[in-house]
């Protein structure tokens, strides 16, 4: 085997280099475009248009997978409706998109931050700046997840756009392998190593991307509209809403303690002074607040039927409705 030498000193293997490049040659992610070979000569308007009419291509490749995804996420609601997590995996964008819906989480279902959790190859600093040779490490992100202490409960979910990331395929192949938990793969290049690696495999192909390999264009795009879907639909099943209001919601703001109001009056139809007493009588949760004025109950009730409930509105409000005819 033949080495080279970058202008660091370091020495490096050819062959290994030449594996890769011909590994990437057979992903669509990677692939060329000739016809945008001169897109750096067009107008801006004209580049904006193109980008433009890429993205609209990516909700209906993301459409083609609503049959995995549907059953991804049937599997990720029956695992945490028995306590397990959420758990993302990824590297450089993928890793970020993760961590970026897990963050988003608590503020907006109330769920505690260590119930969606967000794994980037690199560590916490590798969402600012890249972490080199992370993604390279299969065992990296088994030392992550031995961190979490996975259970079967929990579902792992691993993220790449080419689908042949070490970091994402280790994580989903130590989570089955050792825990037993549910695994997800998410790619954007079809037959993915991956995908085959997880009990769910979802590859939403994009096709090439506008800049030859930028994956933080189509393929991340259609990495967040899936992410969207897996955390949004699951807590919808989960009774983290009550049809399309976010009842869970966390009030740590001006803005999100504003819409607290406006969901229950929505939710309601009270009026100001009913919505303040409501709230103010169940420590400002909304979902209690609007319990005590649909089912006509105090604060502790809410709560008590709630709980016997597993947090479902609907279902404690059916429970209120029938308590009161008995």
């Amino acid at each position: 085997m033949t080495s080279t030498t970058d202008a660091t000193g370091t020495s490096e293997p050819r062959d290994n280099y030449g594996e890769l490049r011909a590994q990437l040659d057979t992903l669509t992610t990677e692939a060329f475009r000739p016809e945008l070979s001169e897109i750096d000569r067009l107008p801006t308007e004209e580049i904006a248009k193109i980008m433009n009419g890429e993205d609209a291509s990516v909700a209906t490749a993301v459409a083609e997978q609503l049959p995995a995804i549907a059953a991804a996420i049937d599997g990720t609601a029956e695992r945490m409706a028995r306590g397990g997590r959420l758990i993302y995996a990824g590297a450089g964008t993928a890793g970020r998109l993760g961590v970026l819906d897990a963050s988003e989480c608590p503020p907006t279902f109330n769920t505690d931050p260590s119930e969606v959790v967000g794994l980037i190859a690199g560590g916490p600093s590798a969402m600012v700046k890249a972490v080199e040779g992370a993604e390279d490490s299969k065992e990296l992100a088994a030392e992550d997840l031995e961190g979490l202490n996975v259970t079967e409960d929990d579902v792992v979910v691993g993220i790449s756009a080419s689908g042949r990331t070490p970091y994402a395929i280790g994580a989903v192949e130590y989570a089955r392998a050792r825990y037993g938990a549910l695994t997800i793969g998410l790619s954007c290049n079809a037959d993915s190593a991956l995908a085959a690696a997880a009990e769910h495999g979802i590859e939403v192909v994009v096709g090439p991307e506008l800049l030859t390999g930028s994956t933080r264009l189509k393929a991340g795009t259609a990495q967040k509209l899936v992410l969207n879907m897996l955390s949004t639909i699951t807590m919808i099943r989960l009774g983290k809403t009550y049809g399309n209001l976010m009842v869970d919601v966390r009030a740590s703001n001006e803005k999100l303690r504003a819409r607290s109001r406006r969901i229950v009056a929505l939710a309601t139809g009270a009026s100001d002074e009913e919505i303040e007493a409501a709230l103010a009588a169940t420590d400002g949760e909304v979902k209690n607040a609007i319990l005590t004025i649909l089912g006509r109950v105090d604060g502790p009730t809410a709560a008590e039927l709630l709980a016997t409930s597993d947090g479902h509105l609907r279902a404690a409000l059916d429970n209120s409705r029938t308590t009161k005819t008995d």
